[in-house]
């Protein structure tokens, strides 16, 4: 469980004054400064204790909603022989995106980039008949792909987190049944999220040679360009559009999701098969279904951030309250306030350091955490309240403080 209280003067790391001089995205820029997250190399992140608390929360969203379409969470291994790719074919056709190499036996493996394959092989250990379907297991874990270019900060990585949901069934009905299940599940995450997204039909690149759905967020930072009608939640990819492009309103976007309806094709390939009610083999049925929460923490500083730093969305934010004391004669009264906000079960990060007042403003702006508490000798009884997306300040009592957090 996350701590409800941290001071400030503990917490690691320091935040930065300038960004780091590769920085070119708005989210590699604010996080590193503002300490969410370190970057080893190109394309590959440390999570530092605020950016783990932020992916935390994203991932909770997500198994709140995988939970509601029945998934059953479990943890696969990120190291994978190479018999098992081969059995699918995808050791040759995904090569350019799979890290592959040899151990001190000479034995061929590679980093997992996703785990259909693997989920197959759980499949036919376990599956005889018919009434063992349908199944819906779903990770959080850590995948590797062999990114050309890995750069916009945490949103292209070679290395990241995804949730992977994975579903197996009796036949293409039911699939596609659930694959427009987990559809509108994505659009409550994203909803939750507080994004503004379009549910995209787009190619299925290695997975699948057939059309797909992505959930594409609204950015001028994105790679993508989607088309869409006035008002409608659903787009088109640019890879896969069809039709005359006047007629529609184009955009950029950043991609946060995917679900893939996969068919029978991994089934016949890994021979995944159970008996149906007449006692027939038949191939298993199989959908996959991703989103990146990393990325989703990157994407949600693309589109919530002002010059000052990080506007985080109360529903994810590291913490609810950032508290301000000025002057080392308030260290009590600050220290009962975060005292009397934790037993109600507020999060607080309070910033205890003996430093200047200005100083503290502005990594309270960089660090964008949307409730700020100030209390120095002006504040006297009251407390001085800072709404950081609104900007808006006011005195208030304890009181009104609860009904605004």
């Amino acid at each position: 469980m996350l701590p409800l209280l941290v001071r400030q003067s503990t917490l690691f790391p320091k935040t930065q004054k300038t960004a780091p001089s590769d920085a070119e995205s708005i989210n590699h820029k604010l996080l590193v400064r503002a300490g969410f997250m370190d970057q080893l190399m190109a394309g590959s992140w440390t999570l530092m204790p605020l950016g783990l608390r932020v992916v935390g929360k994203i991932n909770q969203i997500i198994r709140e909603e995988m939970n509601e379409v029945g998934g059953q969470e479990l943890a696969m291994p990120l190291l994978h022989p190479k018999s098992i790719w081969n059995e699918s074919g995808r050791w040759d056709t995904a090569k350019e995106v799979m890290y592959q190499f040899k151990d001190i036996h000479e034995k061929e493996f590679a980093l997992s980039f996703t785990h259909e394959e693997i989920v197959m092989d759980l499949l036919r250990k376990q599956i005889t008949s018919y009434r063992d379907l349908p199944v819906y297991v779903y990770q959080f874990s850590t995948k590797f792909r062999n990114e050309l270019r890995a750069k916009s900060g945490i949103l292209r990585g070679r290395e990241f987190m995804m949730k992977d949901l994975y579903s197996a069934h009796t036949s293409e009905e039911d699939l596609m049944a659930y694959y427009e299940k987990v559809k509108a599940a994505y659009v409550k995450v994203f909803t939750r999220l507080g994004f503004n997204f379009k549910v995209t039909l787009a190619s299925g690149g290695v997975f699948t040679d057939k059309n797909t759905h992505e959930f594409q967020v609204l950015s001028e930072a994105g790679e993508d360009t989607i088309y869409f009608k006035d008002g409608s939640m659903e787009a088109v990819n640019d890879e896969v559009f069809e039709g005359n492009k006047d007629e529609y309103i184009s955009a950029k976007s950043i991609e946060v999701g995917n679900i893939f309806p996969l068919g029978t094709w991994y089934a016949e390939k890994m021979g995944v098969f159970f008996t149906d009610q007449d006692g027939v083999k038949k191939p298993v049925w199989f959908g996959s279904y991703g989103i990146g929460p990393t990325r989703v923490m990157g994407v949600l500083v693309e589109v919530n951030h002002d010059d000052k730093g990080i506007v985080w969305p109360e529903v994810v934010a590291p913490f609810a309250v950032h508290l301000i004391s000025l002057g080392q004669n308030n260290l009590n009264k600050a220290e009962e306030v975060a005292k009397k906000l934790t037993d109600l079960g507020h999060e607080v990060l309070w910033d205890d350091r003996d430093i200047a007042a200005g100083a503290k403003f502005a990594d309270s702006d960089l660090i964008g955490i949307p409730h700020r508490i100030i209390i120095s000798d002006k504040t006297g009884d009251s407390l001085e309240y800072k709404n950081r997306k609104s900007g808006e300040t006011s005195l208030v009592s304890f009181e009104e403080l609860l009904k605004v957090i």
